[in-house]
């Protein structure tokens, strides 16, 4: 592979060998993700955001006009593709012209956190695009860390990767099981949780820092984590009709944190 030195020609087009396109192809699935612990991002704001960030990365494939604007650190692995080769490894339906493949790190989530800062617990989030928009909302409110059970799907699905439009970088997702995690919290730890029985959110004074816990799309938070919430929130209906039976999972994500953060630049 060749190395891309800033100021300096980068070679001709590199052909991608049949292993190599086999080998980015197959992180489409976890199973080679979890094996190699590596994942790719596609599009030029998802793989700049990830390397603004000093997200490990392993190479980066891109059009030779995108390597001309947009100069890497000079220890990147930058190899110039055609755009016929980006159409070989991509998982889009039109190849973006820069792919790039990415280390996946392992943190383990502190339960110490929720005392200064407020933390997402999603319990049992099934849907890509659901989990993607959440890590948006997470970074647009100022949320650095979200805690997910094991049944959550992957971070690194295709399908997320994609619809965290670069805040996948800024975010810290942890995998673990949560009643562990939130057995472990000190109890001062306010642990608010959505329920079709809760209080009126707008009615409560809300912290600044604790657990919001987010549940499944389908049956909501489970009765094992239920248990642990301190506060139960119910976001009210102000339609006439009252037909809607409840909210997506991402968009009483957004309702939720806005009300927080609103609180909290009141105090």
């Amino acid at each position: 592979m060749s190395t891309f030195v800033p100021g300096h020609q980068v070679p001709g087009f590199f052909m991608l060998t049949n292993n190599q396109v086999k080998f980015i192809r197959s992180l489409q699935l976890k199973k080679f993700r979890d094996i190699h612990h590596q994942f790719v991002a596609e599009g030029t704001k998802l793989v700049l955001d990830l390397l603004q960030e000093q997200h490990p990365v392993r190479a980066v494939y891109a059009l030779q006009e995108w390597i001309s604007e947009h100069p890497v650190n000079p220890g990147t692995e930058l190899v110039e593709a055609a755009e016929k080769e980006l159409q070989r490894i991509t998982s889009l339906t039109t190849a973006p012209p820069v792919i790039a493949v990415f280390d996946i790190s392992s943190v383990i989530p502190d339960p110490a956190s929720a005392e200064n800062e407020l933390v997402l617990l999603l319990d049992d989030i099934r849907d890509p695009g659901n989990l993607g928009t959440i890590i948006r909302i997470a970074d647009w409110f100022g949320i650095r860390q979200i805690v997910c059970s094991e049944s959550t799907v992957d971070l690194y699905n295709p399908k997320v990767v994609q619809s965290t439009m670069g805040s996948i970088a800024r975010v810290k997702v942890h995998y673990t099981d949560v009643c562990v995690y939130l057995e472990k919290l000190s109890k001062p730890v306010k642990v608010y949780g959505t329920t079709l029985d809760g209080e009126n959110l707008y009615n409560l004074h809300l912290s600044a820092s604790g657990i919001i816990v987010i549940g499944s799309e389908s049956t909501g938070i489970s009765g094992q984590v239920k248990k642990y919430l301190t506060k139960k929130l119910f976001i009210p209906s102000f339609g006439a009709s009252n037909h809607a039976e409840s909210l997506n999972a991402s968009v009483a994500t957004a309702v939720v944190c806005a009300e927080f953060r609103r609180q909290t630049m009141l105090q």
